[in-house]
């Protein structure tokens, strides 16, 4: 990304979930504003910040829209101008290795380190999202282990948001006769996926364990279509789409599937759990890592 720049503001922790939640309802929101909230240190779990990259120089309608998500009065924001490099590629170099459920996940530049019955694998840091870092990827990766412990059986999957592709894989390797499919709304994803597939030893195709990429925007896309219904559907996007989706995962899943959402806050989960209850969804079992639910759902079976 050429000279992308870098927007900042220190808060509370409460004041900046709350510029995240009030993001997520702006729907004339600039897309090529994009944002994340984290506290500072793990030692100050009070102490917020707010990061908004963009590929130009902040303008002052850029900056409206920003301080427009702080109901009681925007913190001041620091700018600085970035090196010519992608900023996710850069946010992602150098992460320790993670484990989580039956997973390890590291990127090139870290040695093996997998024990017996852990599956490692290798995701660089790219442009897409999920290199196994953020607490909802890795949360996935921990409800996905839980699931097949308790006998969850998979032969059709898809991976809605799939980013890096790393739930598709995990997937894969705790179903290894599954139709994976792995669905970005960015295009970007589709080479990155199949790059790490590779990486990975991870078959690409549209038959039994491999994997398949699709650009598409949620369910909407002819070949996630013609391979429903699934049991299981994955989807780490956000709290939004998760609710405006969830008729449209109901309708894919056969009786008795699994849905694992992720990508919502803890405060959201209510609004999503609700969404999920009216289209015919119960919860049977959820997980919090900081403050990001992982939600298992499974679909009512016919009478």
């Amino acid at each position: 990304m050429s000279g992308s720049w870098k927007l900042t503001a220190f808060a509370g922790r409460d004041v900046i979930t709350a510029a995240l939640l009030a993001h997520e309802d702006a729907h004339d929101w600039d897309h090529d504003i994009v944002i994340a909230g984290s506290e500072i240190a793990e030692d100050r779990p009070d102490d917020w910040q707010l990061e908004a990259w963009l590929a130009r120089k902040p303008t002052r309608a850029d900056r409206a829209a920003l301080a427009k998500l702080f109901s009681g009065g925007a913190p001041p924001f620091r700018t600085e101008q970035l090196a010519a490099a992608d900023w996710v590629t850069l946010s992602q170099q150098g992460l320790d290795p993670i484990a989580a459920g039956r997973f390890r996940v590291r990127t090139p530049d870290h040695p093996a380190g997998a024990g017996p019955g852990v599956t490692e694998f290798i995701i660089p840091a790219s442009r897409a999202f999920g290199t196994g870092q953020h607490a909802t990827t890795a949360g996935c990766l921990a409800m996905l282990s839980a699931m097949k412990a308790r006998g969850a059986i998979v032969r059709n999957a898809a991976d809605i948001g799939s980013g890096t592709g790393l739930l598709a894989f995990a997937a894969l390797a705790l179903w290894p006769r599954t139709l994976m499919l792995a669905s970005d709304i960015d295009p970007v994803c589709v080479p990155v996926i199949e790059d790490n597939a590779r990486a990975n030893g991870v078959p690409l195709g549209g038959g039994a364990g491999a994997v398949v990429p699709v650009i598409a925007a949620g369910m909407d896309a002819p070949l996630i279509a013609a391979r429903a219904p699934y049991d299981l559907i994955i989807a780490n996007i956000l709290a939004g789409p998760l609710i405006d989706l969830a008729p449209a995962f109901a309708a894919a899943l056969v009786p008795g599937g699994h849905l694992v959402l992720a990508g919502l806050l803890e405060t959201q989960e209510p609004a999503v759990r609700r969404a999920c209850r009216r289209a015919g969804l119960r919860l049977a079992r959820r997980a919090v890592r900081g403050d990001w639910s992982i939600l298992w759902l499974r679909k009512r079976r016919a009478g």
